[in-house]
């Protein structure tokens, strides 16, 4: 498969094409997205937003561990998919999906107590909007934790510049500082795993 055809379906998964993705994205990325959802430490009653939840892995551990969770993801295909996956669910209002982008995202201030994205950071045009944005659907002492790959081993891949765009752990949490996070740190299981959680509070 071309590189570039594969670093569009990461950035933006469509079609059948778009569900492969995202189930190659929950096998390579299991770990990862289990350290971020520990990460969370979530409570039976926390509402929870997940931003990008791609091919869906974090979503039944989030809607096993808290209250409501809500997810937003820019492909329709994948949105579509947690909506059929999750139909009990939706119907019982306990999660609902919707299409949309982290910079503008549909939800009013105040009405997460956490949140999470995981391998997104990459696609976004800016760093301090998106947090920001973040930082407003969070109620005040909400957790964010924000899985990713840091600069050093992203760059390593080689993905096209375009449409990928590495991020070092200081960029990212300068960035969330910016947006009026608090108790920022970066945390991974150990010194030698290449990925990273940055966990920071509203």
């Amino acid at each position: 498969m071309p590189p570039r055809l594969i670093a569009r379906q990461l950035a933006h998964p469509t079609g059948l094409l778009g569900r492969v993705m995202g189930w190659l994205m929950n096998r390579h990325n299991a770990r990862q997205n289990a350290f971020v959802v520990e990460q969370l430490a979530l409570a039976a009653e926390d509402r929870v937003l997940e931003v990008g939840f791609g091919g869906g892995i974090n979503l039944s551990a989030l809607l096993d561990g808290a209250a409501f969770v809500a997810g937003v993801d820019r492909s329709r295909t994948l949105v579509a998919a947690a909506r059929a996956r999750f139909a009990a669910q939706v119907a019982a209002g306990r999660a609902e999906f919707r299409e949309g982008d982290v910079d503008a995202l549909p939800f009013a201030a105040g009405a997460f107590d956490k949140a999470c994205t995981v391998n997104t950071v990459y696609f976004w045009p800016s760093l301090e909007t998106s947090f920001a944005e973040l930082a407003r659907v969070l109620r005040p002492g909400g957790r964010v934790v924000v899985g990713f790959l840091p600069k050093a081993h992203m760059d390593r891949m080689r993905m096209p510049p375009d449409i990928f765009t590495s991020r070092s752990p200081e960029e990212v949490v300068a960035a969330l500082e910016r947006a009026g996070f608090g108790e920022v740190r970066v945390t991974r299981p150990s010194p030698r795993t290449a990925w990273a959680a940055a966990v920071a509070t509203r």
